[in-house]
């Protein structure tokens, strides 16, 4: 099991006062304080955070098994990215400029990182966990842009947490509801693979969520699991948002020495 990414608690800011023969000239206001407490960032998809009728991510009701005296818990997935547009679109620039040292981040990404690298949505990642990248431009914009591996992109969130003093967690994306000889199908092969890679890559904890989730998904049947979903095979209700967050924990409770752990409430207690 890997062992998370760990770092001295909040950072302790010291305000040095100005001295009076330059009070005038302008130097820059001193640094914040660190927070009261540190916050938990989550960033992926819309099985992560979900604003449709009747559907829920997994990232909401997370938010109740921890303990909110102790920690924030602060959703900032978004329906549709992928690995390469959260990055884009500049969603993890908001995010870096929030991060503190204490803090955490849960990435979870793969299930719109498929497809072509061209199109409108323009938001497919090149397969793999390599350095490779390819120039591409985009059909309907014209745009160039350098496209790199999905786990490129997953190694520049763990380097870019780690440079603000957080600590990155890596996340396999949660199964689709596809049913294969009584299995549920997993991503062993492409994107769970890779997402295991690139947080062995970068010496940061990974959570098989992909593999936990799908063993639950088997354990209930395929009746039970229908329930637990708000189309045909990607998007959960709240109950299997509730499930797959739970699973979520599960895995972090599983890891070895992670401080993000610590702010879980004890097993069997969630908050309303």
């Amino acid at each position: 099991m890997m062992t998370c990414y760990s770092l001295a608690g909040l950072a302790t800011a010291f305000l040095c006062l100005p001295c009076p023969l330059h009070a005038a000239e302008g130097n820059p206001s001193p640094a914040p304080p660190p927070r009261a407490k540190p916050a938990l960032f989550l960033i992926g998809d819309s099985t992560v955070r979900n604003r449709t009728r009747g559907q829920l991510g997994w990232g909401d009701p997370i938010a109740t098994l921890f303990d909110a005296s102790r920690i924030a818990v602060t959703n900032r997935a978004l329906g549709g990215r992928s690995s390469r547009t959260f990055l884009t679109e500049g969603l993890w620039d908001k995010v870096l400029a929030e991060l503190k040292p204490g803090d955490f981040v849960l990435m979870q990404f793969g299930h719109n990182d498929g497809g072509p690298l061209d199109d409108a949505k323009a938001r497919a990642s090149l397969k793999g966990n390599g350095d490779e990248s390819r120039s591409v431009t985009n059909k309907v914009s014209g745009k160039v842009e350098t496209v790199h591996t999905y786990g490129w992109y997953l190694r520049k969130y763990i380097s870019d947490a780690k440079s603000k003093g957080a600590t990155p967690i890596v996340l396999s994306l949660v199964p689709r509801k596809i049913w294969k000889d009584g299995k549920i199908a997993r991503a062993s092969n492409d994107y769970a693979k890779w997402a295991a890679e690139a947080a062995r890559a970068e010496n940061v904890a990974f959570v098989g969520l992909n593999d936990i989730v799908a063993r639950h998904y088997e354990e209930l049947g395929p009746e039970k699991v229908n329930a637990l979903f708000g189309d045909e095979h990607t998007h959960t209700t709240p109950e299997g948002a509730k499930l797959n967050a739970q699973s979520v924990v599960e895995g972090l409770r599983a890891l070895r020495d992670c401080p993000l752990a610590k702010y879980l409430l004890p097993e069997g207690s969630q908050r309303n």
